[in-house]
């Protein structure tokens, strides 16, 4: 802004709401409705080079957002920072001189150059430690406000339940509650102390996104409103306890409404009844979807208006339909003032997160926050954490340090194959490992790390979706003069890059997972099951790693390996990661955060789900998950006690305390997961088998033991009644105790007493208390 003078708007002294309103009186019905949307880098770079004359041109009015100025724009740190500067410089050159929200992706890390590459989410899920996505968001949270990012799109707070889906790798899982306290970590981790010092995470996809018609991404949904209440209840989650900053709309219809244009979702439900007052944006191209994809606007007109009505503050990724508001206005299509309240949360955004006052950020200084020696152990412990043991029967693992080991399969040499489709390179699958500006650590370096180079021999066998099985035979002779064979299989992530049939000929290591790779088999792609077969004939004791962002089925490679062990989509560091596992240095401690299906037949195989959806078998097929949610072996055993209440009924409004002792009786000191669930005995209406309400990580060293309890309150088992109604239900219930959703060790009943209790909003508690008492 020019000139001497300090509008109140100007001041950090007064309270955000005059700031706001000063600054809403000023401005003209172009500049309210200039920050309402997006623009991209192509809008002002050229070849990398900046257009400082059409930029004046182009932010004359200001602007919202800027649109992945960094990340699309493939700029290194120091790079990325000055672009975020100049930009901002010229709006601080305008009229009123209103900076811009600089916002990128970051689900596993910044998606640009340099950015650190953490687990994949649904990796992350498998520890089953919110505290240590905290940590990892914290980095990530620096590394964003070293370049001017003050607004990040992640994280994703869908519930995985088709596991066709492609994004199911971005989720933290199937259960609500699981999802819900991982969002929360990630949500604190990334915000910080406060909005000015932090990044504004976004839960996205709002809301359902995870249970798409035929598995296919943006496919139409149909929810009950019971099931609803658990898809919805990670972003009450995010809202309520972790204060999310942002909210993102999701694609979809559910039954026959918009997402982008439902009242009902993004006003009623998440401000009037969840209390949220920060920015909504839309997904890439959504209001525009209103018109192209579903139909129900004739124009971007009536699409802008519907879905700026519905709640929609921020069309991203560019400014399309929005344009049409100020026309809108004009002709009468449109009140001025439903324009004020959106312009008024994007202001209310940027005076809170301190834009006014901020300084550029320093591009000399920029990549300090990038790649330190913290982060890149950060990562490793991040991966080897989120490893899991499904099975081990031959005891098999860990292996020994002199072992001859041949390391198969497509993934064994894999680099960008570690990573998930948000990461940098997954977005442009055609660069080189070294342009994305981290060291990507494989399977074989980790191998080769601890036993040198002569301890292993590499022999891929085949590719990761081509159908050639030509060389197989060169996997199985390099197995058969090995102590060991440690097969690495899965498949490669990315965004949709539409190949076709011919595509898989020419490039046989097509992505079968990530946004927009949705796909009808869960089975290995390509050959890789036939190499797994062929290996196991060997005899040599075999060893299958999983890497990939597929839940996929996986009965034939479980009946012909020893040992079968899921890393999903590791990181920068996963080669490490695994190694780490498989040699012992880390005992295996994931837990599964999606059922794994024997067939996609089966689908859905969620663990919650309907007594009468679980009891039959198929004709040639059981109808139970091949591994259950929770599942996870470890190279330790645990033993549980009884539970122990605190009362053996309560109230509808109380709270009751439950205790159980675990005990490592093993010889290896080792991480376990105690996992409680409910069990309503006699509802009014169906319920699902039974649901997770709380859970604890805890380490023991042999013959370790403590006592880990839960406090749950009434209003935590509530459900809606036949007039959709929330309310506390009278009568009996099981609390359990266990090591996955179908290894329960303990269980005890009480009682809830008295009248249902119907609930207001923001009467239901969320989440558990859960203690660990080491005396016991």
């Amino acid at each position: 802004m020019t000139g001497s003078e300090r509008p109140p708007y100007r001041d950090p002294t007064l309270s955000t709401e005059r700031r706001v309103n000063d600054l809403l009186e000023r401005m003209t019905l172009a500049e309210k409705v200039a920050q309402l949307g997006g623009l991209a880098p192509s809008q002002l770079f050229d070849d990398g080079e900046f257009d400082r004359e059409y930029a004046e041109s182009r932010l004359a009015d200001g602007i919202g957002e800027f649109t992945r100025l960094c990340g699309e724009g493939d700029f290194v740190p120091r790079e990325g920072a000055a672009a975020v500067a100049e930009a901002q410089s010229i709006l601080d050159e305008t009229r009123l001189g209103v900076p811009a929200i600089a916002h990128e992706e970051c689900l596993s890390g910044y998606m640009g150059p340099g950015g650190s590459t953490f687990p994949q989410s649904i990796g992350l899920a498998s520890t089953w430690e919110p505290a240590l996505v905290e940590e990892i968001t914290t980095e990530i949270r620096r590394q964003l406000r070293s370049i001017g990012v003050a607004h990040a799109l992640s994280p994703v707070a869908d519930l995985a339940r088709d596991l066709r889906w492609g994004r199911t790798e971005e989720t933290f899982g199937e259960d609500q509650y699981l999802v819900a306290r991982m969002v929360c970590g990630y949500v604190s981790g990334l915000q910080g102390d406060g909005p000015a010092d932090g990044v504004a995470a976004t839960p996205k996809h709002f809301v359902g996104h995870g249970a798409p018609s035929g598995g296919k991404n943006r496919g139409s949904v149909s929810l009950g409103p019971r099931e609803l209440r658990e898809h919805l209840f990670p972003f009450e989650a995010a809202v309520r306890e972790a204060d999310a900053e942002s909210v993102m709309n999701a694609y979809h219809d559910i039954d026959g409404v918009p997402c982008a244009s439902s009242t009902r979702l993004l006003t009623d439900r998440l401000r009037e009844e969840w209390g949220f007052d920060g920015l909504v944006v839309s997904d890439y191209g959504a209001v525009t979807n209103l018109r192209t994809e579903h139909g129900v606007a004739a124009d971007d007109r009536e699409a802008a208006v519907a879905a700026l009505r519905a709640g929609i503050d921020v069309e991203l990724a560019n400014v399309e339909a929005y344009e049409e508001l100020v026309g809108a206005v004009e002709d009468g299509d449109l009140d001025e003032a439903v324009v004020d309240r959106a312009v008024r949360r994007v202001l209310r955004t940027k005076v809170r997160k301190g834009l006014f006052e901020a300084d550029p950020a320093d591009p000399e200084t920029a990549a300090e926050a990038f790649e330190t020696d913290d982060q890149r152990a950060l990562a490793r412990r991040a991966a080897r954490e989120s490893v899991t043991l499904l099975a081990d029967g031959d005891d098999l693992l860990p292996l020994d340090d002199d072992a001859a080991v041949a390391a198969v399969g497509p993934k064994a040499d894999a680099t960008e194959g570690l990573l998930g489709d948000y990461a940098y390179l997954a977005h442009f699958p055609e660069l080189e490992d070294e342009q994305a500006g981290i060291d990507i650590v494989s399977p074989l370096d980790g191998l080769e790390a601890r036993l040198g180079a002569e301890g292993v021999t590499h022999a891929p066998g085949c590719t990761l979706t081509g159908p050639d099985t030509g060389d197989i035979e060169t996997a199985v002779e390099a197995a058969a003069d090995a102590d060991v064979a440690v097969a690495f299989v899965g498949g490669n992530s990315t965004i949709d890059h539409s190949d076709t049939d011919e595509a898989v000929a020419e490039r046989p290591a097509v992505s079968i997972s990530g946004e927009g790779r949705d796909v009808t088999d869960l089975g290995l792609p390509g050959v890789q099951t036939a190499l797994v077969e062929a290996v196991a004939e060997t005899g040599t004791p075999l060893v299958v790693v999983v890497l990939s962002g597929k839940a996929h089925a996986l009965e034939s490679v479980a009946d012909s390996a020893s040992a079968l062990v899921h890393a999903w989509l590791p990181g920068e560091e996963g080669g490490n990661g695994v190694a780490d596992v498989l040699f012992g240095d880390h005992n295996p401690s994931g837990r599964l955060p999606v059922s794994l299906p024997r067939d996609a037949g089966q689908l859905p195989v969620h663990y919650g789900r309907k007594p009468n959806d679980v009891r039959n078998d198929y004709v040639f097929t059981p109808g139970d998950a091949l591994f259950p949610f929770g599942h996870g072996e470890s190279y330790t055993s645990f033993e549980y006690g009884d539970i122990e209440l605190s009362a053996d009924a309560i109230g509808t409004d109380g709270t009751v305390e439950a205790s159980v002792t675990v005990e490592n009786v093993g010889d290896r000191a080792g991480h376990e997961v105690v996992q409680w669930y409910s069990h309503a005995r006699h509802p009014p209406l169906v319920r699902p088998v039974q649901q997770l309400r709380g859970f604890r990580r805890v380490f023991l060293e042999p013959g370790e033991r403590v006592g880990v309890s839960l406090e749950l309150g009434a209003t935590q088992l509530s459900f809606l009644d036949e007039a959709e109604r929330p309310a506390v239900h009278p009568g009996a219930y099981e609390l359990r105790a266990g090591r996955s959703a179908e290894d329960i060790r303990a269980t005890e009943r009480f009682d809830i007493g008295g009248e249902k209790r119907p609930l207001d909003a923001g009467e239901r508690r969320l989440f558990s208390d859960v203690r660990v008492d080491a005396d016991r």
